[in-house]
Parts: structure tokens; sequence; C-alpha cells
């Protein structure tokens, strides 16, 4: 959506004046990202050094800062799921974003709760796409967090997790896969039909899907799957389902539906 000239310059004078993007975005009836966006081009005009609020802290990798290593495993998932990191010309730092579906609030909460506790430094903001809500941080570090990042989309390239982040993930299984199940995966009601001399009977069980084109996150999802004791398999070569009725009620335990 396009908002006026007159709508932005009110946002970048309420600024100036001290008011929080919070307040501000409300008065204008805009998202907060909007406002922050429209700050962040105001300073590059102008000239102005933009700030570097990283000087403030370390990093998990490079630097002496701890890892959160449930959110990151969390986080992990939701990158390889639905996840991507891109640099725009007129930034000089990374972007991750995560994209979530409206139809679940509280995955968006979830998303932007993992990014602070992973890189406490950034602060995500939310941008309404068709359909979606991309949540969005900038941090220099995205990079050594995710080392998978790299040229063309992910389906299109080798995935491979390092060796440490192989640790985590054998460490927080669990939260691992709730992130891919939260990005690409779906809980559904599976409708059987069985023909009797009575008449059709339909039976219903619920089951867990895992969609996504890169043969590579299809493994990662397996392997984790496997180190949890949960049984499944592909139903297509892009989807890995979980039906039977005890790995159903395992999965429930720590993903559940949607929300």
């Amino acid at each position: 959506m396009r908002h006026d000239l007159q709508t932005r310059q009110h946002a970048l004078t309420l600024l100036r004046e001290g008011r929080s993007y919070e307040e501000v975005a409300r008065i204008c009836r805009v998202p907060r990202g909007t406002v922050g966006y429209w700050l962040h081009m105001d300073r590059v005009q102008r000239g102005e050094p933009l700030p570097d609020i990283e000087k403030q802290t370390s990093c998990a990798r490079c630097g002496d800062l701890p890892l959160a290593r449930v959110p990151y495993a969390y986080l992990l998932g939701l990158y390889l799921g639905d996840g991507h990191i891109v640099r725009p010309r007129q930034h000089r730092t990374w972007t991750l974003s995560i994209f979530c579906s409206d139809d679940w609030p509280g995955l968006k909460d979830a998303a932007t709760a993992a990014m602070t506790a992973v890189v406490p430094t950034c602060r995500p903001c939310r941008v309404q796409r068709t359909g979606c809500t991309e949540i969005k941080a900038y941090s220099k570090h995205w990079l050594c967090l995710f080392p998978q990042h790299g040229p063309g989309r992910k389906h299109e390239r080798a995935i491979r997790l390092e060796p440490w982040q192989r640790d985590v993930v054998a460490e927080q299984t669990r939260h691992f896969l709730r992130g891919l199940f939260h990005s690409d995966g779906t809980r559904i009601l599976n409708r059987v039909r069985h023909r009797l001399p009575s008449g059709d009977r339909w039976y219903e069980y619920p089951r867990y899907q895992f969609d996504n084109r890169s043969p590579d996150i299809l493994e990662l999802c397996g392997w984790a799957l496997d180190h949890l004791g949960i049984e499944w398999r592909y139903s297509n070569p892009t989807t890995i389902s979980v039906s039977k009725r005890e790995a159903v009620a395992a999965m429930d335990e720590f993903i559940g539906p949607k929300y």
C-alpha cells in the first residue's frame, strides 16, 4: 500500500519530537515497520550516520554472547522452512525474513520472540504481504548464525548443518521440529472411506505433513524425527507424513495445531 508524502512527513515530524515508533504508527495509521523504513531512508537522504547498535554487544558465533539454544533451534526450523536472508543495497546489514500466514497470529509472536532471543539487539518489525506477514529483523550476524545462506533458492543448492548446529538440533530436537512444522508443515484430519455391505463408513484421524522442495531439508526433518523415535514416511517426493497414532500423539506433545 502506498502512502502519500504528507503522511510520511507527518510521521517524520512526530519522530523528531521524540514519539515512539508504535505511537507514530498508531497516529498515522501505518505499520510500525513502515515508520522505521521512512526514518531510515530519511537518514540516508540527509547523509546522517546510521546507528550501529551492534557495537554494544557480541555475537554467539563470532563473539562471546551465549547462544540461546532453544529459540535458536526453533528459528533455524523457521528459516529452513519459510525464511530467507538478504542485504538490500541501501542497508549495511543483513535482513532475516520469516513469512507467517495471517491465519496464525500466534506464530507471528513466536517468530518475533525467537529473533529477539537469538539476537537481543535486533528489533523485528512486521510488513503486511498478500495473505501473510513478513517478520523481518536486521543484524550483521545473521550469516554467522545461518551459514546455509547462499545464492539461489534453498531447494536449488545444498543445505548442510554445521557441526555446532547439529549439536544444537540434537539437544533441542523438539524445538527444531516445531520450527519446521510451524513454517512448512500442517496438522490435518485425514478422511478414509471404508466400503461395507451395510454402506460406506468414514473414518477420520489426524496426521502431520511437512512439505518442502529441498531434499536436504526433508532429510533433516526425517533425521530429527528419527532422533525422537517418531515413525514417518514419504507420502510423495516433497512431503513427509506422520500418521501412525503413537507418532501423532508424540508430535502433539510439542507441536499441536497451529495457532
